[in-house]
């Protein structure tokens, strides 16, 4: 390839990969597989090592991060970032209403027409396009200066390097175009930085916008590229090449340009719309993936707004009408152990009421011993309580300089708090191991063990076992075998036809299959296809019960967290009496005879990608019916990798372990298909 051919094909890969950011990012619509995406940023990489003459800022492979900087440098904002007037009552924005019309000599009467949109908490920057080339971004800093973060920008992936991204439509940028938006981190992308840190026994972030704060201004760029950071543009600094007569429009515009704007904002005319707008978007703010602390109400006219002007430090035409606090600080009286549905054992702090975003609050979680360590969280402290994303109040942190003295910091329990049975920790959670028998778990655990995967009794659906459960004819799964068709008859909405078919249902459910049985146990960490996983190798439940440590660690695909989790089950007398109660009752304990022989004895086998001729599910058939195994994760003991079209990371892990890798092809062949 020459030189002319490798600058068209690249300017081309470049238009396409933006188009694409654009429809993934901005748009959420993508209209190319991430298959397809890989293939051409790979061909851009490609022809850009090899042609490096033709690499330019704009490029979609320049956003991995530049160099580490020594310092942020600073950049003036052509037109002054100020900050916002806060109202944080109905009174406000009324007297914010009414001024204007008194400033504009108004009829009082008159309804002004406002932009609305919701109100960010992140870190406000300013983006300048150049011939609708990204060329420089910075913070808001004082107003008038702000930090130089373009290094760090440029790794944002909903920030278009190039304005209209669908060049295709011909969309001319502006000479000069500066953006300012707000950048944010999502809320499920914040906890699991958050997670990933704590992890690492690196500090955690105290909320969302300190975590893109701290993202943003880092000196190694690299950093800022592996944090998912977002933005939503709010308006126009200074622009050369267009024209606006709202602030509406200005928004719209930015939107024809491949800039992302917040969907919810929206033209009003009144102050009753603003203030019914408020309230909508409070509601809203619960169900949305990032942190919004009010909403920005804005006169939409920009000559109105020339005419308003400035104060010395914010705009006499807009206003940021906060939502209630969701942060307050109270007292801990008392740190309690709540035990889930799932046997999850939660510290949970008891608190002096407090009101948190208009709710009054008493109890705030603390989630686990990691966190309550983390945080040192004890009896007696001040703390500071959020509802942040959250409907669930949490505790946010300590005011440890109000700590009385002689406090002591907290301990889960040895026991469960509920059924003193024996409590595990499996990796950050603390369980009860009582789970047949665990009367906070007991709903869940029949809902679970007469489910169609389970035992399946058909009929028993989760009202009726709120109904069995709360009038105390069910204490155990084991007692569903002891109903009498008169205990469910005494119960309301249930008659003879109902009754009797609940009753044979019971009774089909006595002749499980092994993998069944074990499922239905309910032990933590053993699904469906653990569950099989032990049927085969253990043969019966007798065996399962008295395997070693040894015996389970063994068995492929057991690893020690889940070995430790069957054996403490089965340690556990409250379960020992469950499962002797359901073989008293008549529920069988079937015994699986292992297959002897086949063409996959001893063979492990695991799948990754597409396969043509066959569904996954048909495929594991054919190495079961052989007496092989079928793996759900790459490990040594795997034999055979059959890799199909588009296979994911599994296929790299298993070259990097030496592994022997297979096609379709070559497995139907050795399955004698």
């Amino acid at each position: 390839m020459d030189e002319k051919e490798a600058k068209k094909e690249i300017t081309r890969l470049k238009s396409d990969i933006n188009y694409h950011n654009y429809r993934y990012y901005v748009l959420d619509s993508p209209v190319v597989t991430d298959a397809g995406y890989d293939r051409l940023m790979r061909r851009l990489e490609e022809l850009e090592s090899k042609f490096p003459q033709f690499v330019t800022p704009d490029s979609p492979t320049r956003r991995v991060g530049a160099a580490p900087l020594e310092a942020f440098g600073t950049l003036k904002h052509t037109f002054p970032m100020l900050s916002l007037n806060n109202a944080f009552s109905v009174d406000e924005v009324a007297d914010f209403d009414e001024r204007i019309k008194r400033y504009l000599k108004t009829d009082p009467g008159t309804d002004i027409e406002f932009a609305v949109e919701p109100k960010m908490d992140g870190l406000a920057v300013e983006l300048v396009y150049e011939d609708g080339f990204f060329t420089a971004g910075s913070t808001r800093g004082d107003g008038y200066t702000g930090e130089d973060v373009t290094q760090n920008l440029r790794t944002v992936r909903t920030i278009p390097l190039q304005l209209a991204p669908d060049i295709r439509k011909k969309v001319s940028p502006p000479k000069r175009l500066e953006a300012r938006g707000e950048v944010f981190l999502p809320l499920d992308s914040f906890k699991k930085l958050n997670a990933e840190r704590e992890k690492k026994g690196e500090p955690v972030f105290a909320n969302p916008r300190n975590a893109a704060a701290g993202s943003l201004r880092q000196l190694d760029p690299k950093v800022t590229a592996a944090r998912p950071l977002d933005i939503f543009c709010y308006g126009v600094g200074s622009v050369e090449g267009a024209e606006f007569r709202t602030h509406f429009e200005s928004l719209e515009f930015l939107k024809s340009m491949g800039l992302k704007v917040n969907p919810f904002a929206k033209v009003v005319k009144g102050i009753k719309a603003v203030l019914e707008y408020h309230e909508e978007m409070e509601k809203k703010r619960e169900e949305l993936d990032y942190e919004l602390d009010g909403v920005v109400i804005k006169v939409n006219s920009l000559e109105l707004q020339e005419r308003l002007g400035v104060l010395t430090r914010s705009p006499r035409w807009a206003l940021a009408y906060k939502f209630a606090p969701k942060q307050e600080s109270t007292r801990v009286v008392d740190i309690e152990v709540g035990v889930g549905r799932s046997g999850a054992l939660t510290p949970v702090a008891v608190l002096e009421p407090i009101s948190v975003g208009g709710v009054t609050i008493e109890h705030a979680t603390l989630h686990n011993q990691d966190e309550v360590d983390r945080k040192d969280v004890r009896v007696g402290d001040y703390v500071v309580v959020q509802r942040a994303g959250d409907v669930i109040p949490e505790v946010a942190y300590v005011l440890k300089e109000k700590r009385p003295a002689h406090t002591k910091p907290f301990h889960m329990p040895d026991k469960c708090p509920v059924c003193g049975s024996f409590v595990e920790k499996d990796g950050a959670i603390h369980f009860c191991t009582g789970g047949l028998a665990c009367p906070a778990q007991l709903k869940e655990s029949i809902r679970h063990f007469g489910s169609k995967r389970a035992m399946d009794i058909e009929g028993l659906g989760g009202m009726h076992v709120d109904q069995f459960v709360e009038a105390g004819r069910i204490k155990d799964v084991a007692d569903l075998y002891y109903l009498g068709k008169e205990d469910i008859l005494s119960l309301e909405r249930w008659g003879e036809k109902s009754a009797d078919n609940l009753m044979k249902a019971i009774e089909k459910s006595k002749h499980p299959t092994l993998e069944r049985l074990i499922y239905s146990l309910g032990i933590h960490g053993v699904g469906e296809h653990m569950a099989k996983v032990l049927a085969d190798k253990f043969g019966d439940l007798k065996s399962l019960m008295e395997a070693t440590e040894e015996d389970l660690l063994a068995t492929h695909e057991i690893g020690p967290e889940t070995a430790a989790s069957i054996l403490d089950f089965f340690r556990e007398k409250h379960n020992l009496t469950v499962i002797e109660k359901l073989k008293m009752a008549g529920v069988e304990f079937p015994v699986k005879k292992k297959k002897e022989g086949g063409r996959f004895a001893g063979k492990v086998f695991l799948f990754t990608g597409g396969l043509e001729s066959l569904t996954r599910d048909e495929a594991k058939d054919l190495i079961e019916a052989g007496g092989g195994e079928a793996a759900a994760g790459v490990n040594k003991k795997v034999d055979f990798v059959v890799a199909g079209a588009e296979p994911g990371s599994k296929l790299e892990k298993a070259k990097k372990l030496g592994l022997k890798i297979i096609d379709e092809e070559e497995f139907k062949r050795m399955a004698g298909k």
